[in-house]
């Protein structure tokens, strides 16, 4: 329990525990909690660390063992122990800006002395690593995943706009010779993961003082991973040389027999499904099987279903290939100090430390990393949608959506204190009732009231948590 010493205005006294020298959560607090706006002056040590809790919540919000440092300018410093933060905040030299990852903003101006910082990551298409390294320990790790859900969603954007030119709505007026792309241009869903790999890297360097960044460029041969041995004139001779189009293809490759019935049917009429919807599972044969009509009528209607899996794709592979260069360039028009390296360097460092195959790991070694003390703080950030609510609704998207985007203060994404539990709002209810889930967005408690909960802070593109990464492999 907090013992204050001096309380300059008024405190509720079923708040047992208040923020000392948090002026931006105090910001944040108003009118989220339900709770007054309130004011310290000043606290013990561990007041700038406390979370404001409601009764029954006495558990501190989880604090780092490294805290990040801004100038007065906001520009970053080397980080600081969370004693000498303590001490800062105590004595109104420094202020509170975040929570995850703890940081905080001096309100002098001091020395800026910084050592040289190199940020390694490890890119991917569904995950991401990233290490920031000195020459003796590393200062941050990460790992982040990103989205998966882009193609469904332009899908689904081209669907309606496609429905909307058949019947009567609102319309603009037509524009005319505008569908010229420009150079270098990438398909959204390659395009966004390329902003993402950006972005992240950015939220590093607003915490850090990073000197130089690493990346790692490869280049992946589909074909030989397909077939190791292929060589030659094989490269020109794929697996569909010969045939008019995937369907004949498919239909051959399958023996023009049903694969769930194996022709027992007596359907004689073939047709080619796809295991995973087009949307997303596009027209590849490894996504396609052959069904007699019958059979495809019947898993149409949920009477039959189908034991097979779709072949495996190459979408990380591919991605990786066309933006490697993309990336390293797009880095060095920003004003960055890039270098990169390879795979086969990679693993290699990371097998000679003995390391087990991590995005963070990678993420070390493509950073430098060769023997320095590793952070003791790990994040894992999630990335979600930013807007996820429709103006419009009704079958015809005739009526307008007037569901507050905001319910007691709290929206979704928000991060908030229950029980002594950092959790994420999934789902909201009018009358103030909350859906709560992990970061990975696991349901944890379906209907808590917001009298319940804190909030720590607003919803962002970029959930972050402090905890022990899950080792995903480098895809």
């Amino acid at each position: 329990m907090q013992k204050l010493v001096e309380r300059n205005t008024y405190t509720p006294a079923d708040i047992p525990h208040v923020c000392s020298n948090c002026d931006p959560v105090l910001k944040a607090l108003k009118g989220r909690s339900g709770v007054p706006d309130l004011k310290t002056s000043s606290n013990n040590s561990d007041a700038a660390l406390t979370g404001l809790v409601v009764p029954e919540q006495n558990l501190r919000v989880s604090v780092a063992k490294t805290t990040f440092v801004l100038n007065r300018r906001g520009k970053p410093l080397m980080p600081c122990s969370p004693q000498k933060a303590r001490m800062l905040l105590n004595a109104d030299k420094a202020k509170v800006v975040q929570l995850t990852p703890f940081t905080i903003q001096l309100k002098a101006a001091t020395g800026e002395g910084v050592q040289p910082v190199t940020l390694g990551i490890s890119s991917g298409y569904n995950h991401a690593g990233l290490s920031a390294v000195t020459e003796k320990q590393e200062l941050y790790s990460s790992e982040v995943q990103l989205r998966t859900d882009i193609v469904k969603l332009n899908s689904e954007r081209r669907q309606y706009r496609r429905s909307r030119r058949s019947r009567k709505t609102w319309h603009r007026k037509p524009r005319f010779l505008n569908r010229k792309k420009s150079e270098g241009w990438l398909v959204p869903s390659i395009q966004h993961k390329l902003d993402s790999h950006i972005k992240i890297i950015n939220k590093v360097k607003q915490l850090l003082p990073v000197s130089n960044i690493r990346v790692q460029v490869a280049a992946f041969d589909i074909q030989k991973i397909k077939n190791p041995s292929i060589s030659g004139v094989e490269y020109q001779q794929g697996d569909q040389l010969g045939f008019w189009n995937v369907r004949e293809y498919v239909l051959y490759r399958d023996n023009h027999i049903c694969r769930y019935c194996k022709g027992k049917s007596k359907d004689p009429v073939l047709n080619v499904h796809h295991i995973e919807s087009r949307q997303t599972g596009s027209d590849r044969s490894g996504n396609l099987i052959t069904l007699c009509k019958t059979c495809h009528g019947k898993y149409h209607k949920d009477e039959i279903e189908l034991k097979v899996r779709p072949g495996r794709g190459f979408k990380a592979e591919t991605f990786m290939s066309m933006v490697r260069w993309k990336f390293v360039d797009q880095l060095r028009k920003l004003g960055n100090t890039v270098s990169h390296t390879y795979g086969y360097i990679t693993k290699s460092g990371r097998i000679a430390q003995g390391l087990p195959r991590s995005h963070i790991n990678d993420a070390f070694v493509i950073a430098g990393g060769n023997g320095q003390q590793r952070s003791s703080d790990s994040y894992f950030i999630r990335q979600v949608r930013k807007c996820n609510r429709k103006l419009f609704k009704g079958a015809r998207s005739h009526i307008k959506n007037t569901a507050p985007r905001e319910v007691f203060g709290f929206k979704r994404w928000d991060k908030v204190l229950y029980a002594g539990k950092e959790l994420f709002v999934k789902g909201r209810r009018v009358k103030g009732y909350f859906a709560l889930s992990d970061i990975a967005g696991k349901l944890v408690k379906g209907s808590i009231s917001h009298r319940k909960l804190l909030l720590l802070e607003t919803a962002k593109t970029l959930l972050i948590e402090r905890s022990r990464i899950p080792l995903h492999p480098a895809v």
